[in-house]
């Protein structure tokens, strides 16, 4: 399947997220229709070390058995021992020229919330891009403001090649604007951990 068509409904997700078990979460939502997966071990309460090691390799495994794609948030050192399809970073991290170097065939994605970020990034790195934060979202605790869908309108304009996902503060009731303004997916954090009916979730999104 084409990345831009993998990246649809794409999930991220870590313990810290979850008020129940996460692998639960995670087969619920493979079975609503999601397509990507970032396991985003990160923030207060974020499981570390053998403990993050342990529950990646869950995750991973419940992904690989569904052809659902696999990322890893920022983390370098996990990408080997999970085998993860790719990784993403913000601005922040690692270098995407120096991941390009590391993982030659890795799916790598690069947050992007203006035009400064877009015209200092190395674009012909990444695979796709995520651009945001579309809707203010308090998942993140650094997050930055709010750019709206014309953000997504404007990356898309001028890169038009490139997969395109629409993230921060996505539910389901504001989803399809951001598709409609040229995302080619949305990425979503509470909009289904936090639901009532994790698959009635992903199926509206």
């Amino acid at each position: 399947m084409e990345l831009s068509k993998q990246l649809r409904k794409y999930l991220i997700m870590g313990s810290q997220n979850c008020d129940r078990n996460p692998e639960r979460i995670l087969k619920e939502a493979i079975e609503g229709g999601i397509t990507a997966f970032q396991y985003r071990e990160k923030g207060p309460g974020a499981l570390e070390g053998e403990e993050k090691l342990a529950l990646g390799r869950k995750l991973r495994s419940l992904c690989r058995k569904h052809n659902v794609l696999f990322i890893v948030n920022d983390d370098s050192g996990l990408v080997e021992p999970l085998d993860a399809d790719g990784i993403h970073v913000g601005q922040d991290d690692v270098d995407v020229q120096e991941l390009r170097t590391l993982f030659p065939k890795k799916v790598i994605g690069l947050s992007i919330s203006n035009e400064v970020e877009l015209r200092r990034s190395s674009i012909e790195a990444v695979d796709y891009l995520g651009a945001g934060p579309v809707f203010a979202t308090s998942t993140k605790v650094d997050a930055k403001e709010a750019v709206g869908v014309e953000w997504i309108e404007k990356v898309k304009h001028i890169h038009p090649e490139i997969p395109l996902v629409g993230i921060g503060g996505i539910t389901v009731n504001n989803a399809r604007e951001v598709i409609k303004a040229g995302a080619d997916g949305v990425s979503v954090i509470t909009a289904v951990t936090a639901a009532v009916d994790v698959k009635e979730a992903v199926r509206k999104l």
